[in-house]
């Protein structure tokens, strides 16, 4: 009778660690994938937001390297989703990682110009609350397509074109660019010139390179439609003979967006971009241990 109230007692004890172990599976699946939405901005009627996801293995007095990422669509629209599936593979390796929605033409009938303001108001509201986030505020890294790449290189590059009522004395840098076939050049015969005119000193990346500009990596296609090999081959040239690190890896043959998932079946440029950009923040200290793609 005392063997078999044992063997009951055993395997109830056996179900409960056995049910403990699978809530706290799912816990850490929703933990690791499920962002947070914030409003890190009201301006003209909009309110801004971002998705904040958690690195996997997260610890609440622990400050971690973070990307940031903008989406593409030519400053006129696009959509968070684009880069979410970069956002959790590098929230799986350990950083905190956050999609940024930012205001386009066809949304908020706007510029340009107001595209970059949104990116810095970002990375500020980001800076600003570092402790909340667990975000180590001198390891923020930006990683954007296509306008979004523009964007994320204005944070570092741009002066100027901050909201009226912001602190700038806290940065609105990226310490570090992943640049994803950016609009670099805004002059005469670049990409979106005919929006910009005259004012593409205030806003072209190409044209503000300086010296202490954050650590670069760029993809680009050779087939790119939208913006010309050159200007990417000048840009990169640019930026080392001021004394930065700019690596560019170029695609023989594959088109604007050519880096997005589900583009191809088998995913191919989707898996090297995102192993070449994990190699790229270990090499910086953002990330440790091999890409896990």
């Amino acid at each position: 009778m005392m063997n078999k109230y044992v063997v009951l007692i055993f395997l109830f004890l056996l179900t409960i660690i056995s049910v403990q172990g699978k809530n706290k599976s799912l816990k850490e699946i929703d933990f690791d994938t499920v962002p947070k939405r914030v409003v890190y901005k009201i301006i003209d009627g909009d309110t801004l937001t971002m998705d904040i996801y958690k690195p996997k293995g997260f610890r609440k007095h622990k400050k971690y390297a973070t990307l940031v990422l903008f989406f593409g669509g030519g400053w006129k629209s696009g959509k968070l989703s684009q880069l979410e599936p970069q956002a959790k593979y590098f929230a799986s390796r350990g950083m905190v990682t956050v999609l940024v929605d930012y205001r386009v033409e066809t949304r908020q009938n706007t510029t340009p110009f107001e595209a970059v303001s949104d990116a810095k108001s970002a990375i500020r509201f980001l800076r600003s609350g570092a402790k909340t986030y667990n975000i180590n505020p001198k390891k923020i890294a930006i990683m954007g397509a296509s306008a979004g790449g523009h964007i994320a290189a204005a944070t570092a590059m741009i002066p100027g074109l901050d909201e009226p009522n912001e602190d700038t004395s806290v940065s609105a840098a990226a310490n570090a660019l992943v640049l994803l076939n950016p609009v670099i050049d805004n002059g005469p015969g670049g990409y979106g010139y005919d929006r910009i005119g005259e004012r593409y000193m205030e806003i072209s990346p190409l044209h503000n390179i300086k010296k202490d500009a954050p650590p670069t990596i760029m993809f680009f296609g050779t087939k790119d439609q939208h913006v010309p090999v050159s200007a990417i081959k000048k840009f990169e040239v640019d930026m080392k003979a001021a004394g930065n690190r700019c690596d560019l890896h170029l695609y023989d043959g594959q088109p604007h967006g050519f880096f997005n998932k589900g583009r191809q079946n088998d995913d191919k440029y989707y898996i090297e971009t995102v192993h070449e950009s994990d190699l790229f923040l270990e090499s910086i200290g953002y990330l440790k241990g091999k890409p896990t793609i």
